[in-house]
């Protein structure tokens, strides 16, 4: 894991950046149990990857939470200097309503 991570002001929620298998995610306790929300990507090249898929549980939809794993892939590109292909549609429509950091300039169409 690396040290990168995101505070929710609205939550103590943490996205946590897991490089060796290429997500990030975020525990969430759920009615007895633990649940994860998590966002996959793929290297494409040295400098270019691909943003997969998203995954909120079900009772955490519609709370913010797949927006700051959106926030954190994204904050991740500028860090790193990497431009994005975008194959998860919540991403897409995250990038396309966020105007903050210039995020589209990152991405390739």
């Amino acid at each position: 894991m690396s040290a990168f991570s995101v505070l929710s002001p609205n939550a103590d929620l943490r996205v946590k950046h897991d490089r060796y298998n290429l997500c990030f995610s975020i525990n969430l306790d759920g009615e007895g149990h633990q649940d994860s929300a998590v966002l996959r990507y793929k290297f494409t090249s040295k400098k270019e990857v691909d943003l997969l898929s998203t995954y909120v549980p079900e009772s955490f939809r519609g709370k913010g939470v797949a927006a700051l794993l959106a926030a954190a892939a994204m904050d991740f590109l500028v860090e790193e200097n990497l431009k994005a292909h975008i194959s998860c549609c919540y991403i897409k429509k995250y990038v396309e309503e966020t105007t903050l950091l210039g995020y589209k300039d990152l991405i390739i169409v």
